[in-house]
């Protein structure tokens, strides 16, 4: 039986209102079932208002957030797909987080790390909202495909990068609720988390119609090359991610400059 060599991987944007959100996903099936996708990603907290709007928490909103999720992640085998990765508002030991998710047919919902670095400014109160989660950046497995997940301001921070390169991922993929009027700084982010760790960089994000969230999902390969960017006319892109590529990329410069180890 030969090794799996290529995943398919689709990002997308999404809104969050369900009116618009219903036939959005109803396309999203369409296009996996076409586009023969293996691994889905969403954006950041994709079933839900942006909670990090208000400054104070609102325990009543949280509780329909966390709700209006598990119903969504019941649904997640219309997708087709053998993954998903995406996050979710969970509660545990009485504190509120940003907790990534990994989606498979085999096995359900399996928890990934929790948001770490928290904005804490007008637009953004996401300190306010959520505790942070571990600091720890390890790696992850969604079938032959290993990744780092960064969730949306998590993809600034560069000192993540090189032990992804150390450790093999295949990509660094990130789930976003960014603005449209910075679209060009993530974009340039995404190509840096690309070259830097030597893999492909995956990322969905939300989409308001306020533009507090501009959509743009995207997939940059280890070379830091655009290989696909979503736009309202196209709100899903998917790729081929070719893992001996990301392999031999974490090996090369300037990847294994900051992923040697001490001696």
């Amino acid at each position: 039986m030969s090794a799996v060599t290529r995943v398919r991987v689709t990002v997308c944007e999404l809104p969050h209102e369900p009116a618009a959100l219903e036939p959005r996903w109803a396309a999203l099936r369409r296009h996996a079932a076409r586009e023969r996708s293996e691994l889905v990603i969403l954006p950041e907290v994709p079933f839900a208002g942006p909670l990090w709007l208000t400054e104070e928490p609102d325990l009543r909103v949280w509780a329909e957030a966390e709700a209006t999720h598990e119903r969504w992640l019941a649904r997640l085998p219309e997708l087709g797909v053998a993954h998903v990765i995406g996050t979710r508002p969970v509660t545990a030991d009485g504190r509120r987080f940003n907790e990534g998710f990994l989606w498979s047919a085999a096995s359900g919902v399996a928890p990934l790390r929790r948001k770490h670095h928290l904005p804490d400014e007008p637009e953004g109160w996401e300190a306010r909202w959520f505790a942070r989660g571990e600091r720890a950046f390890p790696t992850f497995a969604a079938g032959p495909l290993a990744f780092g997940l960064n969730v949306c301001t998590e993809l600034w921070a560069l000192d993540t990068y090189a032990a992804y390169a150390a450790a093999g991922a295949h990509a660094v993929v990130a789930p976003r609720a960014s603005s449209r009027a910075n679209t060009g700084k993530w974009l340039a982010i995404g190509t840096v988390a690309a070259v830097a760790t030597g893999a492909y960089c995956l990322s969905s994000n939300r989409v308001h119609a306020d533009g507090s969230c501009g959509g743009v999902g995207f997939a940059i390969d280890p070379d830091g090359a655009l290989l696909a960017r979503t736009s309202a006319r196209r709100p899903f892109a998917t790729v081929d991610v070719d893992l001996a590529r990301a392999r031999a990329a974490a090996r090369t410069y300037p990847r294994y400059v900051f992923a040697a180890r001490d001696a």
